[in-house]
């Protein structure tokens, strides 16, 4: 990371860039797994190196890749891990997994084995766990990656459920989560910001340079600049080709309505 400067409010914030950008280094740093190596993060103006144990009780974390008991029950499942929370109280602890279990609308699957889950269910058993004690702010990193999608809806759905009362950071690189669900969204490449704002004024930054145009197959094969084909589809013998340039790349081609895809491939491509 290089010079990453944020500023992040209640709401779900979303984290976009490609393999390897820096995304999950970036919400390991703000959870305290990694120790930066230079550069400060504050949560509500205290400095996180210095009271690392007291704000750790602030965040959940869920990471890409989580383990969890197959042969458990959601419930017992939770219940042994809020024992490892440290809620020690019973009554507390029943109290907690049934508002867990409700916020995730898993209540009814309680008593059901997590091996036998869809995929969207162990997640959303990984967001009931992090939700134990209670965090302001849930760090989610790439939740929605294997998910099919209206598993992945009903997923991103919830966050948004969860952010109305809490900060949630949301690391992905499926666009349409974006902009169907976050009030701030952030795309870094190669270690720094690229664009910090709204999804809404991300797209006003491909305004003018999406072209739409019809190729034969045979120029289509022979044509440079693939990289900046956005979609193509075949259209009878012709292709019809969905582009991003400053410039108008054919004589028939026309200018189209942006859409986030394309500016986030604007400003990876750096065409901005």
């Amino acid at each position: 990371l290089n010079g990453v400067s944020l500023e992040i409010t209640t709401g779900m914030f979303g984290l976009l860039g490609p393999n390897g950008a820096g995304k999950s280094t970036m919400m390991r740093i703000i959870c305290g797994i990694l120790e930066q190596s230079y550069g400060k993060i504050w949560i509500n103006g205290i400095d996180t190196q210095e009271k690392r144990e007291e704000l750790q009780g602030l965040i959940g974390y869920l990471p890409q890749e989580f383990g969890t008991y197959e042969n458990m029950p959601a419930e017992e499942f939770l219940d042994y891990q809020a024992i490892l929370k440290g809620l020690t109280d019973e009554q507390q602890r029943k109290d907690r997994i049934e508002y867990v279990l409700k916020a995730v609308h898993m209540w009814e699957k309680r008593g059901d084995k997590i091996g036998s889950f869809s995929g969207g269910m162990k997640q959303r058993s990984g967001i009931a766990q992090i939700l134990l004690h209670l965090p302001k702010i849930m760090v989610v990193d790439e939740p929605t990656g294997g998910l099919d999608p209206r598993e992945r809806i009903r997923f991103r759905n919830l966050l948004v459920e969860l952010s109305r009362e809490r900060i949630v950071i949301f690391s992905t690189h499926i666009i349409e989560d974006i902009s169907s669900s976050c009030n701030q969204v952030a795309v870094i490449n190669r270690g720094r910001v690229k664009y910090h704002g709204t999804p809404m004024d991300m797209v006003h930054l491909a305004k003018d340079m999406v072209w739409q145009y019809d190729i034969s197959v045979e120029e289509f094969d022979k044509m440079e600049n693939k990289q900046l084909v956005t979609h193509h589809m075949r259209q009878g013998d012709l292709i019809r080709v969905r582009f991003l340039s400053k410039k108008k790349p054919t004589e028939d081609a026309v200018t189209v309505s942006p859409i986030l895809e394309d500016a986030y491939l604007c400003l990876i491509k750096d065409l901005k």
